[in-house]
């Protein structure tokens, strides 16, 4: 059978999308067909028809066009590309079959539609260029929404650090190459490309044509960048591919470098649960979620930049430090920029759909707005004498003739859609409302030409009336047909009435039935022009909404440090960290007032710079680790901190090995992701590092386990010297204090009280003398006849362990024991005692024989007594 036209240009429709599913729009829907239909059946909840009847029937589904959003929202979060293929001329207008083109194709790291974004959330694209061997690899990522535009390279263990971090939404991958993307199971969509998208010949000559440049060494690239150049082409070609609109937003690629900011391994990120939780790894429970004040969209997501790339520069700190003071000592300054800014609209991503020729009426009607507040806003910031604020005071543009212009012209109430009418203002444009009166009936054109010719004919109740079906009319009754004038043309009888139609009338009657057409016309004519002026001013708002959102930043980190009570630490060059009264940032605020109880840390030449704690699990030995590690994240973006007082000296990464998990995809238990990460932090950590380390040795025996963190700790303090918070069940530990002048024991406070135990959650000097474990399985619910059964067989193991235990792992040191432990221990037997007493050398034969005869029978009887008790 012979397709129609119209599944012929859907064919041609589809091939253009390729992989992705095609949305077809036919009329006032959006139909799909064969296998896109199946599965937008499955997803969407669509039901399932067909085309024909035919022996070979086309699967089809299908949804009104006004629900788009909505659908193209739930395929993008179930992973899938979805290309939309639109009507592009008015089927009014439209010679024989409607031409339709692909207009977009949307893929879960190009979305830049409000409806399907996240608003706080930065939504990266990235890309991927490994070396053959895997070893290090080009990374680069953009923020289609805001422009945003990336790449570094490094190893690939540093790179793979940098993506967690990132969380991007879709990584774009060579077709037939390895990438360590494949090493585990990610997160986010894969999407493979041919492998000359990632051709290094061809790398260099498209980001020229993308930045309209000769050389990429004005933004910081070389010839030593060829990989980091590799992935930022691949991803400038993939999205000139399937996005039909301008990249002109993207105009400038930034180098990122490592050691230009605090570095945070992904199993440390996803420890501290930074920009999300290890539970349901949503944003809702994170440090970033929980500490996040800004009142726009834009300061969310600085946010979270600024906590993937703390600083590391003591002067910058400074700066931003200076800043928050400032508007912390300021209140009314604070709250009323924070007013203010509250009525900014998200900039960064309206100006991209600027760009892109994407904006709506709204959009426009956005930028007014949020341009309106600008003058009072940089007029509060006269005067200030910090530097981010003095900057941002003379840089914030209002652009105030644009302003001007979009206020004249975009009415308040701003539609989405231009296809209606109705978003430029009255008064606005003389044609356009011309036009409108005629598409509204022209009353006074009407009632005019009514009274013209009741004057002419002298029928003083003539009346000109409309209706849709015969449209513009003259009424006339019976009574005064001898007064008809020639010129009257009857178009229909009524009872008792006449109607007529003149020239004239009709001439009016074609001007009113193409007004309403030619007044959308013109009304798209106006905004294809504003949209153009607009974007004539795209660089320098792009420029306002980053200013913005520093500004935003700002104020929100200062009510933060307002409302939590925070102090400013002082940032130093040196290597201590001092905390009094530290809190974890996420628990002081999501537990009630005062329950949190804080704790000081004093890691430096005094006070050691390895502290060993040791305690019972639930007492908050890894809560107060953590939040160590959070405080000091939090100073190197240039926050204010949960203490009453901090000094820390500059970080240079962050290593946090806590908490269990196998990697079942890679063949790796829980012991060896253990001792795959502690090995890491052995190599990689420098004397200006942070390491907080939770229950080393945990997956293995007991003396293996002990000698591995026992040596583990030697090493931080011998080799590395970084500050190091190690909690430990191991007691054993507590010897190092006495060995090494930079180990200090610390615990976590106990009470027992009527066989019970109660958490103090204080962290206080010196090391636990035991673990309290059946007392904590006690408060877990274990049955209560496990818990009587345990503390008898503690009992028995405490009373045969042998009093030098500690004291052989002491000598030891880091030696591993020769004999592992074992539950029960076997008590020696009378008959061996005897034995070891027996004289051989003045034993006759015979005597032999009577002591063998006579410990048998002793046997014999312990066996017919225990036969009697059972």
């Amino acid at each position: 059978m012979s397709k129609t036209p119209m599944m012929q240009q859907y064919e041609q429709a589809k091939a253009t999308a390729g992989e992705a599913i095609l949305l077809f729009r036919m009329g006032d829907f959006y139909e799909l067909f064969h296998d896109d239909a199946k599965v937008a059946a499955k997803v969407l909840g669509l039901t399932l028809t067909s085309r024909d009847k035919s022996e070979n029937p086309v699967p089809m589904a299908g949804f009104p066009h006004h629900q788009l959003d909505s659908y193209l929202a739930k395929l993008i979060r179930a992973g899938y590309r979805v290309a939309v293929c639109d009507q592009v001329e008015n089927p009014q207008q439209a010679k024989g079959l409607v031409r339709r083109e692909v207009t977009r194709i949307l893929s879960p790291g190009t979305i830049t539609d409000n409806s399907i974004l996240e608003p706080t959330q930065n939504n990266y694209l990235i890309a991927v260029a490994p070396t053959n061997d895997l070893s290090s690899f080009g990374l680069a990522w953009v923020e289609l929404s805001t422009g945003q535009f990336v790449a570094a390279q490094g190893d690939a263990a540093v790179m793979l650090d940098l993506i967690e971090r990132l969380n991007p939404a879709e990584a774009l991958v060579p077709q037939n190459q390895r990438t360590p993307l494949a090493w585990g199971s990610p997160s986010f969509a894969l999407t493979t490309r041919p492998d000359w998208t990632f051709s290094p010949a061809r790398a260099k000559d498209t980001l020229y044509k993308q930045f309209h440049v000769s050389t990429l060494e004005g933004f910081g690239f070389d010839d030593s960048d060829s990989l980091a150049i590799i992935a930022a082409a691949a991803i400038v070609h993939y999205l000139s591919e399937t996005q039909a609109a301008s990249l002109d937003h993207i105009n400038v690629l930034h180098a990122f470098r490592r050691g230009e900011c605090l570095e945070i391994d992904q199993a440390t990120w996803r420890s501290l649960e930074i920009s999300r939780t290890i539970r349901n790894q949503q944003r809702e429970g994170s440090l970033l979620a929980t500490i996040d004040r800004s009142v726009t969209a834009m300061g969310s997501r600085l946010l979270g930049q600024w906590l993937m790339a703390p600083l590391v520069q003591p002067a910058a700190i400074e700066q931003r430090q200076d800043s928050i003071a400032e508007l912390v000592r300021e209140n009314r300054l604070r709250e009323n920029l924070r007013q203010d800014l509250k009525q900014i609209h998200d900039l960064e991503r309206v100006i991209s759909r600027v760009f892109t020729g994407r904006a709506t009426p709204r959009d426009l009607k956005q930028i007014s707005a949020s341009l309106t507040r600008l003058p009072g806003l940089r007029e509060r910031l006269v005067g200030r004498t910090s530097y981010w604020l003095q900057f941002l005071q003379v840089e914030i543009d209002p652009c105030p003739d644009l302003q001007e212009l979009l206020d004249r012209a975009i009415v308040d109430d701003a539609p989405l859609q231009t296809s209606s009418g109705g978003y430029i203002r009255p008064g606005y444009d003389s044609e356009l409302d011309d036009w409108r009166e005629l598409a509204s009936g022209g009353k006074r054109w009407i009632a005019e030409y009514q009274q013209k010719i009741i004057q002419e004919s002298g029928i003083g109740s003539l009346k000109v009336g409309f209706n849709k079906v015969f449209g513009y009319y003259i009424e006339v009754t019976n009574v005064h047909q001898t007064k008809i004038p020639d010129y009257f043309i009857r178009k229909q009888t009524l009872k008792n009435v006449e109607r007529y139609i003149t020239p004239e009338l009709k001439e009016y009657e074609d001007k009113v039935l193409s007004a309403e057409q030619q007044s959308l016309d013109r009304e798209l004519l106006l905004f294809d022009q504003l949209r153009e002026t607009t974007r004539a001013y795209a660089a320098r708002l792009k420029q306002l909404g980053e200013q913005l959102a520093m500004l935003d930043l700002l104020a929100a980190l200062a009510e933060l440090a307002v409302q939590q009570k925070y102090c400013r630490p002082e940032i130093t060059t040196g290597t201590e960290l001092i905390l009094r009264d530290g809190r974890h940032p996420v628990l002081d605020i999501v537990q009630p007032l005062g329950v949190f109880v804080p704790n000081d840390t004093c890691l430096d030449a005094e006070n050691g710079w390895i502290h060993l704690i040791t305690g019972p699990n639930m007492a908050g030995k890894s809560t107060y680790i953590r939040q160590v590690a959070l405080i000091t994240l939090m100073a190197q973006i240039g926050s204010f901190v949960p203490a009453k007082q901090a000094m820390i000296g500059i970080v240079d990464r962050i290593f946090a090995r806590v908490g269990a998990s196998d990697e079942l995809s890679r063949g790796q238990s829980t012991f060896m992701v253990e001792m795959t990460e502690t090995a890491r932090i052995l190599n990689t950590a420098t004397s200006r590092s942070l390491v907080i380390l939770d229950e080393i040795g945990r997956g293995t025996s007991t003396y293996d386990g002990v000698s591995l963190a026992w040596a583990i700790a030697e090493y931080l303090h011998e080799q590395i010297g970084c500050r190091t918070l190690f909690a430990t069940h191991y007691h054993e530990l507590t010897e190092l204090e006495k060995n090494f002048r930079g180990v200090k024991n610390y615990n976590v406070s106990v009470r027992e009280w009527e066989e019970k135990i109660v958490f103090l959650h204080k962290i206080i000097p010196g090391g636990a003398d035991k673990s309290y474990g059946i007392h904590v399985a006690q408060l877990a619910g274990v049955p209560d006849w496990v818990n009587r059964r345990a503390q008898q067989i503690l009992n028995q193991l405490q009373s045969k362990q042998q009093p030098t235990d500690r004291e052989r792992m002491a000598n030891a040191g880091s030696r591993a024991a020769q004999v592992q432990l074992t539950l029960f221990e076997v008590s020696e037997h009378p008959l061996i005692d005897k034995i070891k007493r027996l004289d051989t050398g003045h034993l006759t034969p015979l005597s032999a024989l009577e002591m063998l005869h006579g410990w048998q029978q002793e046997l014999q009887q312990v066996a017919a007594k225990k036969s009697r008790v059972d």
